[in-house]
């Protein structure tokens, strides 16, 4: 059963939602917060494993809860459930820790997978929110346009690929017959070179540069 907390400050799409995701098998709510603040003050008794957040709250807004949030509590994944599709809300979400950015309009059997995948630590981006994560990247880190065949080496070049579907280190060490000590020093390296900064980069990269 995975364990949810749910924050919104809009009290009518919050209980909507809630009773919505209630009728999946494998997702339980176990609380509701109005703000930021509200969420935070309640992990200190509860122990949720996804986190659905909102964006622009009052009192505390997501982008902030988030970042203190993953400080204090790194295991818990947030996937961010709002309306705006601001570039720079979806930025600061993602740069605080959220692993995934999906607009409200998102049908619910959509945001139940977005929610399993994000427990599992895949990351989820919507539709329209990843062409504008594609664009901050390419604009904001140069280094993603060098020659990656003269920096990575072959093994390199595979553990990112399957980096790229969102594999886990546990997974591409089984996959490549290495040991997890082996692909996390793979990892850290790929990072390093490419100058990617999460596993949710070293994703969207993976797309833009090895197709297929």
């Amino acid at each position: 059963m995975i364990r949810l907390l749910v924050v919104d400050d809009q009290e009518i799409f919050r209980q909507d939602l809630v009773t919505l995701l209630s009728s999946e098998d494998d997702l339980e709510v176990i609380e509701q917060a109005s703000n930021g603040k509200e969420a935070i003050a309640l992990l200190k008794q509860l122990q949720p494993n996804v986190i659905l957040m909102d964006v622009r709250m009052p009192i505390c807004d997501g982008v902030i809860a988030t970042q203190e949030i993953i400080q204090r509590y790194p295991w818990i994944k947030i996937l961010v459930l709002t309306t705006f599709d601001d570039d720079e809300y979806i930025w600061h979400s993602l740069r605080a820790g959220a692993l995934g950015y999906l607009l409200k309009h998102t049908p619910i059997e959509q945001i139940a997978t977005a929610i399993r995948s994000v427990y599992l630590g895949y990351s989820q981006l919507g539709p329209t929110i990843a062409p504008k994560v594609f664009t901050q990247l390419q604009s904001g880190n140069s280094t993603l346009e060098v020659n990656y065949q003269n920096l990575l080496s072959k093994r390199e070049l595979d553990v990112l690929k399957l980096l790229g579907q969102g594999k886990n280190n546990r997974e591409i060490a089984h996959e490549l017959h290495l040991t997890e000590g082996t692909v996390r020093n793979y990892v850290s390296r790929i990072f390093s070179q490419l100058g990617l900064r999460d596993r949710i980069h070293a994703v969207l990269w993976v797309q833009q540069h090895l197709p297929g």
